[in-house]
């Protein structure tokens, strides 16, 4: 007979602060390759940087295992590009670059930040913009080194319906296309974390949601969160407290509503989830309690009375356990590759299309033709982010705090990362964030989707089976971590 229920908590020492991050108007915009505007018309709703110290619940100071994370509410940013961020971070706190870990919200309506663009209109504003941003945020992770106090997380499992499926057929034309599929399956998971001060004082709220901020598209000329904007905007204004967003994994996942220049539909999908969270966060207890029953009281009918009861000494330390690791998984490398010289002769053919349409006045042509130009000049990327070798050295972050387990990764793979491990552990809260430091090595998808033609699958890196061999690493960790079977 179960006569208790504790809530899944965690006790450590945490510090947040934030900061503005928006860049101008007129900054380089064009994410996407059917868009035909080059700079951003104005701005929708701020973009932010949160940074965020996790210590352990005795650790005195600093030390290698305090767990730093930032968040950006950018789509990525490039191997270069996040090197000067991290060393700048590094060089204002003492932290090893290797430690810290900065995710994305993976927006794609905020202009891409590389210094490759910088010849683009609007991109002679990329360099000052990286160089605030550098500065920002490494001021802010200092803030959040002086803001460390003990603190107590405590976890809810919501539900929201925003995210679905992305892998859709067309069967009348005979081809995949990335976008919403209602006959496929979307995990709904939504994951609300709490943060109290050791008073109870509410101190911050963490949603952890896997859907693509994909709302805004190439119609779209404005500066924008994309639903995370909203959904801060709801969670904040009801408990007055910051709103952090963690990307899940999202890799065939994206709204129902996309793919629009509309701005009230993005602000319609971030109340969705905002909704969802304060109703999850509605149904916690205060922290550090045990809801225990209490007996029953005789009335019209015998009732059976339960009350909140404050955790045991034992069960206190429980919550505080510690554990931080670091490691990487090794994956192999899709076979067949194309060589970088390859991909630059493609993307000249389809320079050389573009100049054709153009003096021909053929608008439609032309803007094919970009996006093509935009394909190979994304695959360009990508390649010139692996390591040279066999396999790709995806980096994983764990640390345990307590009943949680929060992991951050590389890249971004499918939903069945995260409900395959959720489906294996079902008693931990895993906090799963991915993108983490850097896309590389871009999707991971089951294997069973390799050479379908899938979007995803057809820009894939790494070999078939990677998403399984990665899923396999992290539940042994898991097993380890809390000596599970």
């Amino acid at each position: 007979m179960t006569v208790f229920v504790d809530r899944p908590e965690s006790v450590c020492q945490f510090g947040i602060a934030r900061h503005d991050i928006t860049p101008p108007a007129g900054i380089y915009h064009r994410m996407w390759g059917a868009a035909t505007h080059q700079r951003a018309a104005g701005v929708h709703r701020p973009l932010w940087a949160c940074a965020m110290v996790f210590r352990g619940s005795t650790a005195e100071g600093m030390s290698a295992d305090d767990q730093v994370v930032v968040t950006l509410d950018h789509c990525v940013l490039g191997p270069r590009e996040l090197a000067g961020l991290r060393q700048a971070i590094a060089a204002a706190t003492g932290y090893d670059p290797s430690s810290l870990i900065v995710l994305f919200s993976h927006t794609h309506a905020a202009g891409l930040m590389d210094l490759d663009r910088r010849d683009r209109p609007g991109g002679d504003q990329i360099p000052s913009y990286l160089a605030d941003l550098n500065r920002i945020v490494a001021e802010l992770t200092c803030q959040a080194l002086q803001a460390v106090r003990p603190a107590t997380l405590t976890y809810a499992t919501g539900h929201c319906t925003l995210a679905a499926n992305r892998d859709f057929r067309d069967e009348e034309r005979g081809l995949w296309v990335c976008g919403y599929n209602p006959d496929g399956s979307a995990d709904a998971t939504l994951l609300v974390i709490r943060v109290s001060e050791a008073d109870g004082t509410l101190r911050a709220i963490l949603t952890n949601y896997a859907c693509h901020p994909t709302t805004l598209a190439w119609q779209n000329d404005q500066i924008s969160p994309d639903f995370p904007g909203a959904m801060r905007e709801v969670v904040e204004t009801a408990t007055q407290a910051p709103c952090v967003f963690l990307q899940g994994a999202s890799g065939d996942l994206g709204p129902v509503d996309g793919y629009v220049g509309d701005l009230e539909v993005a602000d319609r999908n971030g109340r969705q989830l905002g909704h969802a969270a304060l109703s999850a966060i509605y149904g916690l207890p205060a922290p550090g309690t045990r809801h225990q029953y209490a007996g029953p009281v005789v009335s019209g009918a015998t009732l059976g009375t339960w009350i909140h009861q404050p955790l045991s000494d034992e069960r206190k330390r429980a919550t505080a356990d510690w554990r931080v690791e670091r490691i990487t998984v090794d994956l192999p490398y899709r076979p067949g590759l194309p060589s970088l010289e390859s991909v630059r002769a493609e993307q000249t053919r389809w320079q050389r299309s573009k100049e054709d349409a153009d003096n021909a006045g053929d608008e439609q042509t032309a803007r094919d033709c970009h996006a093509m130009i935009e394909r190979q000049t994304r695959l360009l990327w990508r390649l010139r982010g692996l390591v040279p070798g066999a396999h790709y050295p995806l980096g994983v972050f764990l640390w345990r705090i307590g009943d949680a387990l929060w992991i951050a990764l590389q890249g971004e793979p499918y939903q069945q990362l995260q409900t395959t491990l959720r489906e294996r552990f079902p008693s931990i809260p895993l906090v799963i964030a991915t993108i983490a430091n850097e896309s590389s090595p871009c999707y991971l998808p089951p294997a069973a989707l390799y050479d379908t033609g899938i979007y995803q699958e057809t820009i894939a890196v790494l070999a078939p089976g990677c998403l399984e061999r990665l899923i396999d690493a992290i539940s042994e960790k898991v097993v380890e971590i809390f000596a599970v079977d």
